[in-house]
């Protein structure tokens, strides 16, 4: 890996219709940036799963009992919780998102960077848990095709050719 005190000039920005190309050194660099964001995606995620969960039970209760007195501060309360889960999900995903990286599976923490092997298009795939990102894989391919990176592949500064 590259050292720390190494500077990678920034990219020139993209068009809105044209992918951001990342080198290993700027992937490495905005999958830091971007880990906390991710893990409050994820964390929000989990806790709305949660709260849709307690919402569909008393869907069914009202459902099977023909119709009850509903706890209006509770059913209040979780909607609050609901909308407010939803917003910082969205909120965090926009900001990963805004980088260039693509989000692939929120549950697992799966993320990729797209680049250039050999100047073929292709993905620079990181997971939540990993220490770096060491694989990459064809667009088409997706995680099951994933590929150990080369060290001879990635010149830290430049997009891996």
């Amino acid at each position: 890996m590259e050292p720390e005190s190494e500077t990678v000039p920034d990219q020139e920005p993209n068009p809105e219709n044209e992918q951001r190309l990342f080198t290993l050194t700027e992937a490495e660099r905005t999958r830091r940036e971007i880990e906390p964001l991710l893990i409050e995606a994820m964390e929000s995620r989990r806790k709305l799963s949660e709260v849709e969960e307690q919402v569909g039970q008393i869907t069914r209760r009202i459902l099977v009992m023909g119709g009850i007195l509903v706890n209006t501060a509770l059913t209040g309360r979780l909607r609050n919780e609901r909308e407010k889960l939803a917003g910082t999900i969205r909120s965090a995903l926009e900001g990963i998102e805004a980088t260039g990286c693509i989000v692939k599976d929120l549950d697992t923490g799966l993320l990729d960077f797209p680049s250039r092997i050999d100047g073929q298009e292709v993905y620079l795939c990181w997971r939540l848990g990993e220490d770096r990102i060491r694989f990459w894989h064809r667009q088409d391919e997706g995680f099951a095709g994933r590929r150990p990176l080369d060290p001879g592949d990635a010149k830290p500064s430049e997009p891996i050719n």
